[in-house]
């Protein structure tokens, strides 16, 4: 049970498990870690809902700045940022809110930034089916803050591109400006 192995972990870090302030911290930690890795547990298809809808456009629409939480898979620390996600419609979009709750369900387990990147675009390819699709990450690690290089200002930022955002360079510059990235 968790709940065991984090009393065996406060011990192990030369803590009383029993004391007042961390008696019940094995059963928050429980809480907790099944809230922020309830992404494993969640079913996508539940989280769309039947939020698609036909549609003529085929401009391109972005949601920037979707604020995500996760936790790093090598050190079980956080990492957390913001994720600007794009696509150009083929007669189907998404509700709005449902690219947040993609997001999230993508991040809410142990992660590793280069692959959420990845599979936000592969789930939107999956539902959409899209002319193309463009995800942008960046995010600040707290096993890069904390420990380690100690490196407090700086951040990642990852990119996955499909469709017309790695084909067609003016459809990338028009995303990547839009969400205040410069090509090199």
């Amino acid at each position: 049970m968790m709940r065991d192995i984090i009393k065996k972990l406060l011990l192990e870090i030369g803590e009383d498990p029993e004391r007042e302030g961390l008696k019940k911290t094995p059963l928050r930690v429980e809480k907790a870690y099944n809230f922020l890795t309830k992404g494993y547990k969640d079913d996508i298809n539940s989280i769309i809902n039947g939020a698609l809808f036909e549609s003529e456009n085929n401009e391109m629409i972005i949601v920037k700045d979707i604020e995500f939480y996760s936790l790093c898979e090598h050190h079980l620390l956080p990492f957390f940022g913001k994720c600007h996600i794009a696509y150009i419609p083929d007669k189907k979009i998404i509700g709005l809110s449902k690219l947040a709750r993609i997001t999230d369900h993508f991040a809410r387990r142990l992660q590793i930034q280069e692959r959420l990147t990845t599979q936000i675009s592969h789930c939107l390819e999956e539902i959409l089916n899209p002319l193309g699709v463009g995800v942008v990450i960046e995010a600040s690690h707290l096993c890069m803050m904390m420990r380690g290089v100690q490196k407090q200002d700086s951040y990642a930022v990852t990119s996955a591109l499909r469709g017309r955002f790695k084909s067609d360079m003016r459809t990338r510059s028009e995303f990547l400006n839009l969400v205040g990235k410069k090509l090199f």
